[in-house]
C-alpha cells in the first residue's frame, strides 16, 4: 500500500515523513540564510509535514530560535520535538558541546528551549545523549518532572540501547526513540526496533538517506566543507568512500526500475520496514524537500525490499559510522567490526 497514512508518536498522529531541522543551522558546512531556512520550514508545513525535529545543540540554540520564530504562528498545526542533555556551554575559549544529563542541566536546557521556540510546551522532548556519568533513571526522572509541570507532553531518547530504553520506560513511558537508521546503518535492527515495538514507542530515523550517500549526489567526499561533520566519519574517508560508491550503480538501477529518485527509494525502504518507523530527513533545499516527501507514494514489493537488503547492509558497507570518540558517546548496540 502507498505510505500516506499518518503514523503514531506518543499521543500524536503525524505525517509519515517528518523534517529534521538540524542542517538549517548546524553540522553540514555553513548554515543557510535565515530567509532560506524560513522557506524550507514553511514549505514543509504547507506540504503536509506535521513533525518538526530540532535540539538545543543545533547551532547552539540558533536552530530552535529559527523554528520558533518561523513556526510560532502555526503552532497548532504540527508536533514539535526538541532535545536536551547535550547543548552548547560557554567557556573562556568559546562555546563547546557538552553532554550533561544531570537533572539541573536537563531543566535548564528545557527552559532555554521553551524560550527559544517561543512556545509554552514541547510536544516530544528527547534526552539527546545519555550522560553515562548519570543513571538513566535520574535523567528520565527529571524529564518526567517536566511532564508533570506541563513543560513537555511526552518523552523520548536518542542513540540508546534496548536495555537503556527498558530502564527509562520503567520510570516514565517513552514515546519515541531516535537513532540513525538507513540501508547503510542497521544498528537498530539488533534490538532497538523490536524494543520500541514492544513498548509502543515510535522509532524516529535520523540521517535516513545516509548523510547524502543514498541520494547519489555526493560522488566525491573530498569536496565537503572543512567544517562538515562528515569529514570526521570513517565511511567518508577517501578509501572507504570509494569502496562504498561501488554500491550505488546497483542501487540506482533499482530506483530507475521504480521511476523514483535514490533519495525516495531510501525513504520508501524505511516506510516499508515497519509502521512505527518515522524518517526525518533534513534538507536546505525546497526542491529536495518535495522530492523527499514524494517517497510516500513509492511502492516497494517484498522482492525489491529483499534486493535492497542484500545490496546495502553491514557486510557490504565499508567503515564504521562514527569515529572512536563519537562511538564512546552513544549507547547503541553495534554490529561486529566490518
Amino acid at each position: 500500500m502507498i505510505n500516506t497514512a499518518n503514523r503514531t508518536i506518543g499521543p500524536f498522529s503525524v505525517s509519515p515523513i517528518g523534517l529534521g531541522c538540524m542542517n538549517l543551522s548546524h553540522a553540514y558546512g555553513a548554515p543557510v540564510s535565515a530567509e532560506q531556512g524560513e522557506r524550507v520550514l514553511l514549505e514543509a508545513l504547507d506540504a503536509g509535514v506535521t513533525l518538526f525535529d530540532t535540539a538545543a545543540l543545533y547551532g547552539f540554540g540558533a536552530n530552535e530560535k529559527l523554528v520558533g520564530k518561523v513556526l510560532k504562528p502555526h503552532r497548532s498545526r504540527f508536533t514539535l520535538c526538541s532535545k536536551g542533555g547535550m547543548a552548547g556551554v560557554q567557556f573562556d575559549d568559546g562555546v563547546k558541546r557538552v553532554i550533561d544529563g544531570r537533572p539541573e542541566a536537563i531543566r535548564r536546557d528545557c527552559e532555554n528551549s521553551l524560550r527559544y521556540l517561543q512556545t509554552d510546551v514541547i510536544d516530544l522532548y528527547y534526552l539527546h545523549r545519555w550522560d553515562k556519568k548519570v543513571p538513566i533513571e535520574d535523567s528520565v526522572g527529571a524529564m518526567a518532572d517536566l511532564v508533570r509541570k506541563g513543560y513537555v507532553r511526552s518523552l523520548g531518547l536518542s542513540e540508546v540501547s534496548a536495555s537503556t530504553i527498558r530502564k527509562a520506560h520503567a520510570v516514565h513511558p517513552i514515546a519515541a526513540v531516535q537513532t540513525e537508521y538507513s540501508l547503510w546503518t542497521r544498528n537498530p535492527e539488533i534490538a532497538v526496533l523490536q524494543t520500541c515495538a514492544n513498548i509502543g514507542a515510535a522509532f524516529v530515523a535520523f540521517s535516513p538517506v545516509a548523510r547524502a550517500f543514498l541520494t547519489g549526489t555526493l560522488t566525491d567526499a573530498a569536496t565537503l566543507d572543512a567544517k562538515d561533520i562528515r569529514k570526521g566519519m570513517p565511511r567518508f574517508a577517501a578509501d572507504a568512500y570509494a569502496a562504498n560508491l561501488k554500491l550505488l550503480p546497483g542501487y540506482q538501477t533499482i530506483a530507475n526500475e521504480l521511476c523514483c529518485s535514490p533519495a525516495q527509494l531510501a525513504l520508501a525502504w524505511l516506510l516499508h520496514k515497519a509502521p512505527h518507523i518515522i524518517p526525518i530527513p533534513g534538507t536546505t533545499s525546497v526542491a529536495h524537500l518535495k522530492e523527499n516527501l514524494g517517497a510516500q507514494g513509492v511502492q516497494l514489493s517484498p522482492e525489491v525490499m529483499a534486493r535492497l537488503d542484500a545490496l546495502i547492509n553491514p557486510k557490504t558497507v565499508t567503515g564504521p559510522r562514527y569515529n572512536a570518540q563519537a562511538t564512546s558517546e552513544v549507547d547503541t548496540e553495534e554490529f561486529a567490526p566490518q
